[in-house]
Protein backbone atom coordinates (compact mmCIF):
# COMPACT_ATOMS: atom_id res chain seq x y z
CA UNK A 1 0.00 0.00 0.00
CA UNK A 2 3.07 2.27 1.08
CA UNK A 3 4.72 1.71 -2.17
CA UNK A 4 1.36 2.17 -4.26
CA UNK A 5 0.95 5.26 -3.14
CA UNK A 6 4.68 6.78 -3.42
CA UNK A 7 4.10 5.40 -6.96
CA UNK A 8 0.69 7.83 -7.17
CA UNK A 9 2.92 10.84 -5.70
CA UNK A 10 6.26 10.41 -7.86
CA UNK A 11 3.87 10.59 -10.92
CA UNK A 12 1.55 13.20 -9.73
CA UNK A 13 4.97 15.63 -9.20
CA UNK A 14 6.35 14.56 -12.13
CA UNK A 15 3.02 15.38 -14.51
CA UNK A 16 2.83 19.06 -12.35
CA UNK A 17 6.04 19.33 -13.15
CA UNK A 18 5.50 18.66 -16.85
CA UNK A 19 2.98 20.75 -17.27
CA UNK A 20 4.33 23.81 -15.36
CA UNK A 21 7.65 23.66 -17.49
CA UNK A 22 4.83 23.23 -21.11
CA UNK A 23 3.90 26.35 -19.87
CA UNK A 24 6.73 28.53 -18.37
CA UNK A 25 8.63 27.14 -22.08
CA UNK A 26 6.29 29.02 -24.46
CA UNK A 27 4.37 25.42 -25.57
CA UNK A 28 1.22 27.14 -23.50
CA UNK A 29 -1.62 28.59 -26.12
CA UNK A 30 -3.74 30.71 -24.33
CA UNK A 31 -6.27 30.07 -26.89
CA UNK A 32 -7.16 27.04 -26.49
CA UNK A 33 -8.84 27.81 -23.13
CA UNK A 34 -10.68 31.06 -24.61
CA UNK A 35 -12.07 29.22 -27.64
CA UNK A 36 -13.66 26.67 -25.54
CA UNK A 37 -15.54 29.15 -23.30
CA UNK A 38 -16.30 31.04 -27.07
CA UNK A 39 -17.86 28.15 -28.39
CA UNK A 40 -19.86 27.15 -25.32
CA UNK A 41 -21.15 30.90 -25.37
CA UNK A 42 -20.02 30.41 -21.35
CA UNK A 43 -19.64 34.75 -20.64
CA UNK A 44 -18.45 33.99 -17.22
CA UNK A 45 -15.40 31.95 -17.85
CA UNK A 46 -14.61 34.16 -20.99
CA UNK A 47 -14.64 37.20 -18.64
CA UNK A 48 -12.05 35.79 -16.64
CA UNK A 49 -9.68 36.41 -18.97
CA UNK A 50 -10.80 39.60 -19.89
CA UNK A 51 -8.81 42.58 -18.75
CA UNK A 52 -9.89 45.28 -16.45
CA UNK A 53 -10.14 47.87 -19.58
CA UNK A 54 -10.37 46.31 -22.89
CA UNK A 55 -12.11 47.04 -26.59
CA UNK A 56 -15.06 45.18 -27.31
CA UNK A 57 -16.92 45.87 -30.83
CA UNK A 58 -19.57 43.54 -31.54
CA UNK A 59 -21.42 44.28 -34.77
CA UNK A 60 -19.70 47.14 -35.37
CA UNK A 61 -20.83 48.76 -31.94
CA UNK A 62 -18.30 49.01 -28.88
CA UNK A 63 -15.37 50.78 -27.95
CA UNK A 64 -13.07 50.65 -24.55
CA UNK A 65 -14.86 49.04 -21.80
CA UNK A 66 -14.62 47.82 -18.53
CA UNK A 67 -14.74 43.95 -17.63
CA UNK A 68 -18.24 44.08 -16.79
CA UNK A 69 -19.59 46.15 -19.37
CA UNK A 70 -17.59 43.78 -22.05
CA UNK A 71 -19.45 40.73 -20.32
CA UNK A 72 -22.47 42.44 -20.60
CA UNK A 73 -21.88 43.04 -24.63
CA UNK A 74 -20.17 39.83 -24.90
CA UNK A 75 -23.40 37.95 -22.87
CA UNK A 76 -25.93 39.88 -24.74
CA UNK A 77 -24.55 38.78 -28.15
CA UNK A 78 -24.66 35.33 -26.78
CA UNK A 79 -27.61 35.04 -25.72
CA UNK A 80 -29.01 36.68 -29.14
CA UNK A 81 -27.01 34.66 -30.88
CA UNK A 82 -25.62 31.10 -29.90
CA UNK A 83 -22.62 29.76 -30.60
CA UNK A 84 -22.52 26.53 -32.56
CA UNK A 85 -18.88 26.20 -32.86
CA UNK A 86 -15.60 28.33 -32.61
CA UNK A 87 -12.43 27.70 -34.44
CA UNK A 88 -9.15 29.77 -34.50
CA UNK A 89 -8.12 30.10 -38.13
CA UNK A 90 -4.72 31.97 -37.31
CA UNK A 91 -2.41 33.10 -34.84
CA UNK A 92 0.68 35.49 -34.36
CA UNK A 93 2.42 37.47 -31.84
CA UNK A 94 5.26 37.76 -29.83
CA UNK A 95 6.20 36.89 -26.06
CA UNK A 96 4.02 39.13 -24.79
CA UNK A 97 1.45 39.90 -27.42
CA UNK A 98 -0.64 37.16 -29.12
CA UNK A 99 -3.26 37.36 -32.10
CA UNK A 100 -6.24 35.15 -33.73
CA UNK A 101 -8.52 34.81 -35.60
CA UNK A 102 -11.34 32.82 -35.60
CA UNK A 103 -14.66 31.46 -37.37
CA UNK A 104 -17.62 31.75 -34.83
CA UNK A 105 -20.79 29.89 -36.03
CA UNK A 106 -23.79 31.47 -34.10
CA UNK A 107 -27.08 31.48 -34.22
CA UNK A 108 -27.33 30.10 -37.61
CA UNK A 109 -24.93 32.83 -39.06
CA UNK A 110 -21.18 33.04 -39.36
CA UNK A 111 -18.51 35.55 -38.19
CA UNK A 112 -14.96 36.95 -37.36
CA UNK A 113 -13.85 36.93 -34.07
CA UNK A 114 -10.38 38.93 -33.29
CA UNK A 115 -8.72 38.38 -30.20
CA UNK A 116 -5.61 40.43 -28.90
CA UNK A 117 -4.01 38.79 -25.59
CA UNK A 118 -1.18 40.35 -23.82
CA UNK A 119 0.57 38.79 -20.62
CA UNK A 120 2.01 40.27 -17.42
CA UNK A 121 4.41 37.53 -16.10
CA UNK A 122 2.44 34.02 -16.85
CA UNK A 123 -1.08 35.83 -16.61
CA UNK A 124 -2.77 36.19 -20.17
CA UNK A 125 -5.29 39.07 -20.72
CA UNK A 126 -7.50 39.75 -23.73
CA UNK A 127 -6.93 43.30 -24.65
CA UNK A 128 -9.33 43.42 -27.84
CA UNK A 129 -12.07 40.86 -28.81
CA UNK A 130 -13.92 41.97 -31.81
CA UNK A 131 -17.14 39.78 -33.94
CA UNK A 132 -17.63 40.88 -37.08
CA UNK A 133 -20.40 39.35 -39.20
CA UNK A 134 -19.26 37.66 -42.46
CA UNK A 135 -20.64 39.02 -46.01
Amino acid sequence: MKTSLRVILVFSALLLAGLSARAQSGDYDVFVPISKYISQGNTDALAAWFSDNLDVTVLSRGGNSSRNQAKQIVGGFFEAHTPRSFQVTYTAGRANMKYALGNLNAGGENYLVTIFVSSKGETYRIQQLKIERVQ
